[in-house]
């Protein structure tokens, strides 16, 4: 049962039915368990441990008593704003927003004034601990958010440091849209006997996008890629590969060839990202060349076309990249190249979306 609080506030929000990662997830975390939740952006997750989170705060004791780390800005803004809507109506409750790129007045105000709930990025979270303004000894809550992309960024180190300035008796919950082994080896080493709640990607979010593919060789990809562009001009266009270096290469071999174009990676700053974010959603640029990992949660409705220049490792991934176009009530196209080595990864993409994925000829092989 929840506070009348927080169903209050709760209800104000729209949350009438639950989504599948907060039926799973609430309970388990009310239940006192540490919980792994393996799900995309979009299904609900911060309510998910949102909820239990504000449930448990002891409003009356002015201190850290939970950590939400996230891997950018943006993300702990928004997570702030959703745990302060689901606060609202318990008096005493503060919740504190750290991260870099901004001042620190408002931040030592907060923590000052004993912010029971603490929503940051790993390194202003470290600057404030580094400066005696923020102490976790007495921390009960810490969740990671995103946290495949918080070690994609680079923060593991900075992650790990902060886990081992917490009580080992904390309650610890890890969200991720993909769970790979560093992140296995993390819940293994700073997790207690943890419940894994694995939330499916619903196709039906892109049932509004044209999907095709094609068939191409690898020393053709970028003739194939001009090609489609050159017949279908995108308004905006987003092409994923799998690797950083191949973003890059990706990145100077079509500004070579004239195209208004940048990167997006985890290898870079925050600020050259929210740089490159600022041009791609004015139109300064037109395409916009990620990994999976750093492309999640963006949500820019002018995408037009989502190229999968290098075939995503599984299914989910392929939902999601996909996702980025076709946004509020826009039509959009999903293009898929299939290179010489890639016939086992189509199927189960296949499987997932049905009969919507259907095989084209590119431009420079048609007689």
């Amino acid at each position: 049962m929840l506070a009348p609080e927080v169903n209050r506030a709760i209800a104000e929000m729209g949350y009438a039915c639950p989504t599948e990662i907060q039926s799973r997830v609430i309970p388990l975390l009310l239940d006192g368990r540490d919980v792994i939740g393996q799900a995309q952006t979009g299904t609900g997750k911060t309510a998910a441990f949102g909820i239990p989170l504000i449930e448990g705060i002891d409003e009356t004791l002015p201190h850290t008593q939970a950590l939400v780390l996230a891997p950018t800005r943006e993300l702990a803004i928004q997570i702030g704003e959703e745990l302060r809507k689901i606060g609202k109506y318990i008096p005493g409750i503060c919740v504190a927003t750290i991260y870099g790129g901004a001042g620190y007045g408002r931040q030592f105000e907060d923590l000052k004034a004993g912010a029971q709930v603490v929503v940051g990025t790993p390194g202003r979270v470290l600057d404030h601990i580094s400066r005696g303004t923020l102490k976790l000894d007495k921390v009960d809550y810490l969740i990671l958010d995103e946290a495949d992309r918080m070690l994609d960024m680079g923060f593991l180190p900075d992650v790990e440091r902060i886990l081992r300035r917490t009580p080992r008796e904390r309650q610890t919950a890890l969200f991720s849209a993909t769970v790979p082994t560093v992140i296995r080896v993390l819940s293994r080493r700073y997790m207690f006997e943890p419940a894994t709640v694995h939330v499916q990607p619903e196709s039906i979010t892109v049932e509004e996008v044209e999907q095709v593919y094609y068939e191409v060789a690898e020393r053709d990809k970028v003739e194939g890629l001009l090609s489609l562009i050159a017949q279908d001009p995108p308004e905006r266009a987003m092409i994923f590969r799998q690797m950083k270096v191949g973003v890059d290469r990706l990145v100077s071999t079509l500004r070579r060839r004239g195209l208004p174009v940048s990167a997006i990676h985890g290898d870079m700053s925050q600020k050259l990202r929210e740089q490159v974010l600022r041009d791609f959603r004015d139109g300064k640029l037109t395409f916009l060349v990620a990994t999976d990992v750093a492309a999640r949660g963006l949500d820019i409705p002018e995408v037009s076309h989502v190229f999968n220049y290098d075939i995503p490792e599984d299914s989910e991934a392929y939902v999601h990249r996909i996702g980025r176009t076709a946004r509020a009530g826009r039509s959009g196209r999903a293009v898929t190249f299939v290179g010489e080595w890639d016939a086992d990864k189509l199927p189960p993409i296949q499987k997932l979306v049905g009969n919507k994925l259907e095989r084209c000829v590119l431009p420079i092989y048609a007689t």
